[in-house]
């Protein structure tokens, strides 16, 4: 007992030091937005704040922005997650491949624009697809390959802006989901696929009956992290677009945005960003228990 108290004397200056930073940027910023959410908060005068009841949660459900900006992240995650992990599981079984050669290359090729800054290759993919002849897509397009006559004002419409974004999206998460697949993949023991071959299985028999049911645990934590990721995206969208043509490509996190720092409507954005909390808990709480049912025994 001395023993273990003497261990908890020891480490609790540390947890403290957690503890007391949980609070001050995680706790206490939570709190206090979920208070601001039920008044016209005044930022610059709070103690003039109007209490607002639930009219910015009631304002939530009635804004029609606040339903193009949702249907536009339920897009985002519905193209950029399959799209991630399929590109980001195919990458990792080619590189695991024993033809393959320079492994550590290709790992690297493909895992730079997950570490490069959203900012770089937002703006780098936003003068890509630039409108007019200025863009080199559209240079590429009309004037190498002359697959289009006229160049396409690609941010200047809104599902050709979106898919833009969405391009973005994908290009730079598949490195994440091909690096943990490579790590899961070798954890398979090869004896199975070698039971398998000698009992006439085709490769691509054995991925569907061997690599996708172990690697399961793995696919539903790299759904949770790809959904919630997606329902939160904010730098791609901002900085590529801001939003428009006419707010047709916000986003919720974009629209919040506009709502507290160009409107400075901060009681309504935290009464959006309340809404958008509760909904990626249920999000992550319904996947949660799904992983914890998985147990895989080999």
């Amino acid at each position: 007992m001395r023993k273990a108290l003497k261990q908890y004397a020891q480490v609790s200056p540390y947890l403290a030091v957690g503890f007391a930073l949980t609070i001050v940027f995680v706790m206490y910023p939570m709190v206090k937005g979920m208070y601001i959410s039920f008044f016209h908060y005044n930022v610059i005068k709070p103690e003039t704040s109007e209490a607002a009841g639930l009219s910015n949660f009631r304002h939530v459900f009635r804004d029609p922005l606040i339903g193009t900006a949702f249907r536009n992240s339920i897009l985002l995650a519905l193209v950029t997650v399959p799209g991630q992990w399929v590109i980001g599981l195919v990458l990792a079984l080619l590189i695991q491949a024993k033809t393959v050669r320079l492994k550590v290359l290709w790992r690297l090729v493909y895992y730079v624009p997950v570490i490069s800054s959203w900012i770089v290759v937002s703006y780098l993919f936003r003068f890509l697809f630039a409108d007019g002849d200025e863009g080199i897509v559209n240079y590429v397009l009309v004037d190498l390959l002359h697959v289009m006559r006229d160049p396409v004002n690609w941010l200047q419409n809104t599902w050709t802006a979106n898919a833009v974004i969405w391009i973005v999206s994908v290009w730079k998460g598949v490195g994440w989901v091909m690096v943990l697949y490579l790590a899961a993949l070798q954890s398979v023991p090869k004896s199975l696929y070698e039971a398998a071959e000698i009992d006439g299985a085709k490769p691509f028999a054995a991925l569907l009956n061997i690599t996708l049911p172990l690697v399961r645990p793995l696919t539903l934590y790299v759904m949770i992290n790809l959904i919630n990721g997606a329902i939160q995206a904010f730098i791609q969208a901002y900085a590529i677009t801001q939003g428009g043509p006419m707010d047709t490509t916000q986003l919720l996190n974009t629209y919040l945005y506009k709502q507290a720092f160009q409107y400075f409507d901060f009681g309504y954005a935290s009464a959006i960003s309340v809404c958008l909390g509760v909904l990626i808990f249920a999000l992550t709480y319904t996947q949660q228990r799904s992983i914890g049912r998985d147990r895989i025994e080999y």
